[in-house]
């Protein structure tokens, strides 16, 4: 970030002198090949230019100017057709440990979001079974983007969506009340469409404790509806407790049933038949979705008078617009991938950019134990809990495993390798990296070498090609924090991590840090690690695994 952020000042700079500014198409970004140096842009060949003049020309005309007052810069290279390679001198590298130490917990933040009101709604899993997961899956992401977010500058609220009204609701009342009435001793058939896992049982073991058989002598509606009551309460208490446990906090429940109540998806059904957004065909009330770029117009409100999730979503998405909020991100199940495009048509209906909403799409894991797959089914009361997972293998390791893809990207899950300590481990790669280096600390103060103050070191001594490595690689955290906020993808800060991990535990392979006789050169070394060890920390935090001390 210090070396892109100093050519692209150098740059904006030299164009502003000549009256121009930055051409849009500028790239500035580490090249592929190290050989090509540290820092590469195209600028010369996106730069407007007059008859007859080439890129290359144009690039060595960039490289005259900037060669006297970028004192930072070793060499300056013309490559190819007009690339402009940039080379930083070895003072400029070690300077980023410095930073890394004096900014702390603060290193790698940039302000992208500058204030910008942002909400991100994830789980949202309906109240009718604990959570699996896949759930946790999309609690790893949201719960990680939240955090980079308000890192980079954005006042975020969370909030957990509540489908607790429908005929899910309704049959989670109603495969409490069978279970109910079968624990009483009575010969009922179970609903072949109710949901069957053991919780159910257990909510209707604790409401036959409590009331003994008194709940039988209800009218059938009257007990279907206390059933369903309690069904939900005892299940919501489960998922807010597994969440916690999971290090996941949402700030706001938001009821679509208080939606209802409160006559607000009616009203705003209303509004779009009057604005002429909705009409009513076949005694059915359909969205004009069509205008907006869908394959087909949507039905609303059906002609038995029930509303469809749809009618429900797009009053609480008006719910969300009316809040201020610039930016909404929903985090969903990748089986509701058709379901985005009408949601932004319906956004646009509202009168708002369809950009202000953004759709992350969690693609399922596959849970793997003993080499095979296990089979997942949340209505048959197949599946592996995320509290049992949790159990299994830790919240670390559950997290720091979520987001090691893309959240689009299929993800398989080995209970058995995420266990194991060793270097395939991914979480186990990147916490002992942190580990290692508060040993080494330990060590160190163990035989009273003592560390002076970041400023007064003799940080020149940091000069072979792991140490520069280190150094570089520090200095692109704060790129992969920016570019994870902007691409709303946490899994970037992973991949980060691993890439940096990488560079510390090969650095041990080269070199023995306690046994130099140099003691500036020890210094400077433990004055990186702690660096190094600063930046892991911080990092695992933004994907909310923590960095243990000792392993």
């Amino acid at each position: 970030m210090k070396a892109r952020t100093y050519i692209l000042e150098k740059l904006t700079a030299l164009m502003a002198g000549h009256g121009l500014g930055l051409p849009p198409k500028t790239t500035v970004e580490p090249p592929k090949n190290e050989q090509h140096g540290d820092i590469a842009t195209n600028v010369a060949m996106v730069m407007p230019r007059e008859k007859g003049e080439n890129p290359r020309a144009l690039a060595e005309s960039i490289k005259a100017e900037l060669a006297p007052v970028c004192p930072e810069l070793e060499r300056i290279d013309i490559a190819g057709p007009g690339f402009i390679n940039f080379t930083f001198t070895d003072t400029f590298w070690q300077s980023v440990a410095l930073d890394a130490l004096t900014q702390g917990r603060d290193f790698g933040r940039v302000n992208v979001g500058q204030g910008r009101r942002v909400q991100v709604e994830y789980v949202s899993a309906n109240p009718t079974g604990p959570l699996h997961i896949g759930h946790g899956r999309g609690a790893a992401i949201g719960d990680s983007l939240t955090r980079v977010l308000r890192f980079t500058g954005h006042e975020v609220e969370t909030e957990y969506y509540l489908n607790d009204a429908g005929r899910q609701m309704r049959l989670l009342g109603l495969a409490v009340w069978v279970r109910y009435q079968q624990a009483c001793g009575r010969q009922v058939e179970f609903p072949e469409d109710c949901y069957r896992g053991d919780y159910i049982k257990d909510i209707s073991a604790r409401l036959r404790a409590e009331h003994g058989e008194a709940l039988l002598d209800l009218p059938e509606a009257e007990a279907i509806d206390l059933c369903y009551e309690r069904g939900m309460r005892d299940i919501l208490d489960g998922i807010r407790a597994d969440l916690a446990a999971f290090r996941v906090e949402h700030q706001h429940w938001f009821s679509e049933k208080s939606l209802v109540d409160a006559g607000q998806v009616e009203a705003t059904l209303d509004r779009l038949l009057r604005e002429g957004l909705a009409y009513e065909k076949d005694g059915a009330l359909w969205f004009r979705s069509t205008d907006y770029g869908d394959d087909k117009n949507r039905v609303l409100r059906k002609s038995n008078g029930l509303l469809t999730y749809f009618a429900s979503d797009i009053a609480y998405h008006d719910n969300k617009i009316a809040r201020g909020f610039d930016l909404m991100v929903d985090i969903w199940g990748a089986d509701h991938h058709g379901y985005v495009p009408r949601m932004k048509a319906a956004m646009e209906a509202l009168g708002r950019d369809r950009e202000s909403l953004q759709v992350i799409l969690v693609q399922l894991v596959n849970l793997i134990q003993g080499g095979e797959q296990v089979a997942m089914s949340t209505r048959a009361g197949k599946f592996e809990t995320l509290a049992d997972v949790c159990a299994e293998v830790g919240a670390d390791a559950a997290r720091f495993i979520f987001l090691s893809r893309k959240s689009d990207s299929h993800l398989d899950f080995d209970l058995d390798a995420v266990k194991r300590q060793s270097m395939d481990n991914p979480v186990y790669y990147v916490q002992y990296a942190h580990a290692r280096i508060r040993s080494l600390l330990r060590k160190a103060e163990e035989q009273n070498v003592e560390l002076p103050e970041p400023s007064a070191a003799r940080m020149e001594c940091l000069d072979t090609a792991e140490d520069k490595a280190l150094l570089k690689s520090l200095d692109g955290f704060a790129d992969a924090v920016e570019l994870a906020a902007r691409t709303l993808s946490p899994h970037h800060i992973s991949f980060y991590l691993m890439d940096l991990a990488g560079l510390l535990h090969r650095y041990y392979t080269v070199h023995h840090i306690l046994s130099v006789d140099d003691r500036d050169l020890l210094q400077a070394r433990l004055l990186l690690f702690s660096a190094v060890a600063e930046v892991i920390g911080r990092g695992l935090d933004l994907l909310g695994v923590t960095a243990p001390d000792r392993m």
